[in-house]
């Protein structure tokens, strides 16, 4: 996983706050999108936004189909997970 793209993914694009919420979430435990809406207080179309982004990129993937799929981080993402945390550390202060 290259540093400098999450940087970018994480704290260099419009939503990637919201991105990062979800990366935490999904680290914890898989969810479906309603789900995820409910858990971050965030709409189901912005939620499906992101998870759309980040699927893209190859840091999540999905199980199921439509609305009752589960979302995971992909093992790109867990074996990178460290690397996210630092990035994340850092875009709150």
């Amino acid at each position: 996983m290259k540093k400098v793209f999450l940087w970018w993914l994480i704290a260099g694009s419009k939503g990637g706050e919201n991105r990062a919420r979800i990366i935490l979430e999904l680290h914890r435990s898989p969810y479906n999108a309603n789900k995820l809406a409910q858990k971050l207080s965030l709409d189901y179309k912005t939620i499906r936004h992101h998870i759309d982004v980040l699927e893209e990129n190859n840091l999540v993937k999905s199980t199921g189909e439509a609305y009752g799929a589960l979302y995971f981080l992909s093992d790109e993402m867990e074996k990178g997970f460290d690397i996210f945390l630092e990035i994340w550390e850092e875009f709150k202060e």
